[in-house]
């Protein structure tokens, strides 16, 4: 009966994810977060970047909206990673990237496709 142990990277990446999420929601002024959502969160080995990847409610990839709150994260990324330095107590803050994830609207359009298949 092995315990299987969960990597450093993945616990710090799943910390950052939820203190992520709570200060998008709570506590940026920005009224853009509102409609994120926190997909996914990878950390380097090194803990030295953190990939954040979001989705928007309600939008999908073509939409500007999507590409004006890429550039809100971007360019709240040092409030967002000094917030996480004082959290998290973490040595090392990893950089923080944001990339938009299309899974949820690909989901969406593929249960689409499910759906109208079955109703034929």
């Amino acid at each position: 009966m092995s315990q299987q142990t969960v990597s450093r990277p993945t616990r710090v990446a799943q910390e950052i994810k939820k203190t992520l999420a709570e200060l998008l929601l709570r506590e940026a002024k920005d009224p853009r977060f509102q409609k994120i959502n926190l997909t996914d969160c990878k950390v380097t080995k090194d803990l030295s970047i953190a990939k954040v990847h979001f989705a928007l409610i309600g939008h999908n990839q073509e939409d500007p909206e999507v590409q004006n709150v890429q550039q809100a994260l971007d360019k709240a990324k040092g409030y967002l990673r000094s917030e996480l330095g004082n959290r998290l107590r973490l040595r090392i803050v990893p950089d923080l990237r944001f990339y938009y994830d299309s899974v949820p609207e690909h989901a969406a359009y593929i249960e689409d496709l499910i759906n109208k298949a079955l109703n034929k």
